[in-house]
């Protein structure tokens, strides 16, 4: 298993194709000839969006890509690019064989990119996955609903976040409270938008569930020091696609390999998800997140908004 730098949204198609994989050395492209037919021309490449610190999450997933290369006998690239429109873009433009995106993630990635779902991520008793997004504020703040929001700072995580971005300003939406009558601040990340608030720079965060179990385990968010003023509704866990295009029988191995893996090699990744203790992924399809491609109509979200 390859570990990539991150993957750079580039401005044309033509710059893309130069991207390269950046590990120890040079990344061997070149054919395989004891791989099966579907991935003897090359690596799988496997692109994972930015929700935590590209430094946590590369052997995380180097774990879950190396037990998917025992499966198939592929060799498979993992790439944490460097936001949510570039993996987008990346598989519109036959850069990444797999993706995994946030929900909202998926939706422009189905649409733009033709992304299949194939997995998510499953609980020990063998049901699919979910997180919420959060609006936090500190335990003394006189902010006690959204309404409260008018003429403060929130922390948002990065631009086309399910959690991080669409579901918060969703929740000012349906609350009637314009985004022009407090200041949205995209703090760059999950972790970004939490230590806002844990530094006090701004009056409110979003914090997902997620963010909220790996800094609770790394010591750095209390939560009785804060409180949370809107929850979401449980969103289903991000979804490991494949690229239309691919060979039919890759398709089919990809997804079987996937299904097959023990528990143990899901786990690390798991953690990031707020999926402790994990079970095996699940197969899901495009109707598994349709309340999610419903959310994008509602808020009326364009490519620009990726």
């Amino acid at each position: 298993m390859k570990h990539t730098r991150p993957l750079t949204l580039l401005a044309t198609a033509g710059a893309l194709l130069a991207l390269t994989a950046c590990g120890s050395a040079t990344a061997d492209t070149g054919a395989n000839p004891d791989a099966p037919a579907f991935c003897a021309d090359g690596p799988i490449k496997f692109g994972i969006e930015p929700f935590e610190d590209p430094a946590k999450l590369e052997p995380a997933y180097g774990v879950l890509a190396d037990a998917l290369e025992r499966e198939l006998g592929c060799e498979v690239e993992v790439q944490v690019v460097e936001d949510y429109s570039a993996e987008v873009l990346a598989m519109r433009n036959g850069k990444l064989d797999l993706g995994q995106f946030g929900p909202v993630g998926f939706v422009f990635a189905s649409q733009q990119a033709g992304a299949e779902p194939l997995v998510s991520f499953g609980t020990a008793d063998g049901k699919l996955s979910s997180y919420t997004a959060g609006i936090w504020v500190p335990k003394d703040s006189q902010i006690k609903t959204v309404q409260d929001l008018r003429g403060k700072d929130l922390a948002l995580g990065g631009v086309g976040s399910t959690s991080g971005d669409v579901l918060p300003r969703y929740a000012l939406k349906t609350a009637g409270v314009p985004e022009s009558e407090l200041n949205l601040n995209y703090a760059g990340g999950h972790p970004e938008a939490l230590l806002a608030l844990t530094n006090g720079t701004v009056d409110a965060a979003q914090i997902n569930s997620q963010a909220m179990a790996t800094a609770i385990e790394e010591g750095t968010f209390n939560p009785q020091d804060y409180r949370q003023v809107w929850k979401s509704d449980p969103i289903p866990n991000d979804p490991i696609t494949i690229r239309p295009d691919a060979d039919p029988q890759l398709k089919s191995a990809v997804k079987q390999a996937l299904v097959n893996l023990p528990a143990d090699d899901i786990a690390e990744v798991g953690k990031f998800l707020d999926v402790t203790p994990p079970g095996p992924l699940l197969e899901v399809s495009k109707e598994t997140y349709q309340p999610l491609f419903d959310l994008a109509q509602k808020m009326g979200l364009t490519e620009e908004d990726a």
